[in-house]
């Protein structure tokens, strides 16, 4: 039987349906790199040091990373439309929040209830767009669109934010929010329809709960070590705690009957390779991001408007080449592409570590893109790597594990990588050796990487999936990189 043609006003309301999602993951894209070109005036205005910093940084992201596979089945089991609404509130009033924040601390608390609203605004946007196009040609077309649109944030953040905070200060980053927000919430409520999953499975609280809690204290610790020190009483009780709980975790997941992370899957040579070195993409990148800003502002004293365009290169290479590099993976493999992608980064970030106050930019950019290609090589085929080692069935939650372990790597990438430059500082060394250290330090990993990659990542050539599969194990985009899981029905 043939399916009937669209009307015209189911047409219309696709549009607006695609309006609304993409304008919502835009927002929370955004809000990830126009941070990074605020960071030194938040410093100056806020009175804070390298580890405020890195809390104004992790907050946002240890909440979205524990946060985002919970979030994609609460939009299935009670309402796609509901929680996407839910989430785009969250994100505004914290925006809002932390645009008022008279300290780093308050700061802090703003950009955690932003993630909480990312966390279920980002999977929600993408159940909805899937619900709402039953044929999956016609959802892979529209997720495409979803995906293509909304990763434009990525690449406006670092020019936003430098001229944001250039004019108004930090703050006006965040009260860009709101008109977004509110214009969301007004059509959101007219124009989108509700669906749901009641086949959803349960909501894994305790596994959510102490995966929160062991990242946290695993964070805290790295990132409080450098300050107060590293056999201080409260930061070896932080890496105990944190120890203790992700054995509790572990045994808590391997005991229940719907885990947030199902232990099993690890059990694929193919899925286990691919999230470690997902792990690494998110630890190097975000961690290595932190310091580009800090790096033009304060080693070679660039304007934060300058230095947010200085930045651009990484972003906007990762937005250009993304597109491509699903269609290297499918002819030449998983395994080629992500490890090539792996060894260009780690190069480029090996070269940004010989980068000096004096370098002349047009010596520094071509770097920056180096690193953006890299990164933008890896993260379709990892992901897809991922899906490929699990069921038809089961690609939308590996998806979701993906993006869920490279968000753990970009938390961690911040804590160590800020710690190494502390580190140097405390030894001595200057601000600009510091970070040189780090950018070596992220390359190192990120080659090692690639070496086990290239050498474990094995049998995972692309097959060719039937339409219906495609759609379904399709890599999603979440807050940080761009793919977030949309959990249970996919319409």
């Amino acid at each position: 039987m043939t399916a009937s043609l669209p009307t015209a006003g189911t047409r219309r309301s696709r549009a607006v349906l695609l309006t609304v999602t993409c304008l919502g993951q835009f927002m929370v894209l955004l809000d990830n790199t126009i941070v990074g070109a605020a960071l030194p005036d938040m410093q100056h205005r806020l009175h804070t040091q390298l580890t405020g910093l890195q809390w104004i940084v992790d907050a946002y992201v240890l909440l979205v990373a524990m946060l985002l596979l919970s979030g994609g089945i609460f939009a299935d089991r009670f309402g796609r439309k509901r929680v996407y609404l839910a989430g785009v509130t969250v994100f505004t009033v914290a925006s809002v929040l932390c645009s008022l924040a008279p300290s780093a601390g308050w700061l802090v608390a703003g950009r955690m209830l932003q993630g909480v609203g990312a966390a279920a605004l980002s999977p929600a946007s993408l159940a909805l767009l899937a619900s709402a196009h039953p044929v999956p040609q016609e959802r892979v077309k529209a997720i495409g669109l979803w995906a293509g649109i909304s990763g434009i944030g990525l690449a406006a953040g670092p020019v936003a934010g430098g001229v944001l905070t250039e004019a108004f200060g930090w703050p006006a980053i965040f009260l860009v929010n709101l008109p977004i927000g509110l214009i969301l919430l007004l059509v959101g409520v007219r124009h989108l329809d509700e669906s749901r999953n009641p086949n959803a499975p349960a909501i894994d609280i305790p596994g959510t709960v102490l995966s929160v809690l062991a990242v946290g204290a695993l964070t805290y610790g790295l990132i409080e070590g450098g300050a107060v020190g590293w056999t201080s009483p409260v930061i070896l009780g932080s890496f105990t705690a944190a120890a203790v709980l992700l054995a509790a975790f572990v045994v808590v997941e391997a005991r229940s009957s719907a885990p947030m992370l199902p232990l099993r899957l690890f059990r694929q040579r193919l899925f286990t390779v691919s999230n470690a070195a997902m792990t690494v993409v998110g630890f190097a990148l975000m961690g290595s991001s932190f310091f580009f800003s800090q790096f033009f502002v304060y080693v070679q004293g660039s304007s934060i408007l300058r230095a947010g365009l200085q930045t651009l290169p990484v972003t906007l290479a990762m937005v250009l080449v993304s597109p491509y590099a699903g269609r290297l993976a499918a002819r030449h493999g998983f395994r080629v592409v992500a490890t090539s992608g792996l060894a260009l980064a780690g190069l480029g970030l090996l070269t940004l570590g010989t980068v000096h106050a004096d370098t002349a930019y047009g010596n520094v950019w071509w770097r920056l893109a180096a690193v953006g290609v890299g990164f933008a090589l890896t993260l379709s085929p990892l992901t897809g790597a991922a899906i490929q080692s699990v069921t038809p069935q089961e690609g939308g939650l590996a998806s979701g594990v993906s993006s869920t372990t490279r968000q753990i790597g970009a938390v961690l990438g911040v804590a160590v990588l800020g710690a190494i430059v502390r580190s140097r500082q405390a030894g001595g060394a200057s601000f600009e050796t510091g970070i040189d250290n780090a950018f070596f330090a992220a390359g190192a990993v990120t080659l090692v990487t690639a070496a086990v990659t290239g050498l474990w990542l094995t049998g995972s050539h692309p097959t060719a999936p039937s339409p219906t599969e495609a759609a379904r194990a399709l890599p999603k985009e979440d807050p940080a990189f761009g793919d977030a899981p949309v959990q249970g029905d996919r319409g």
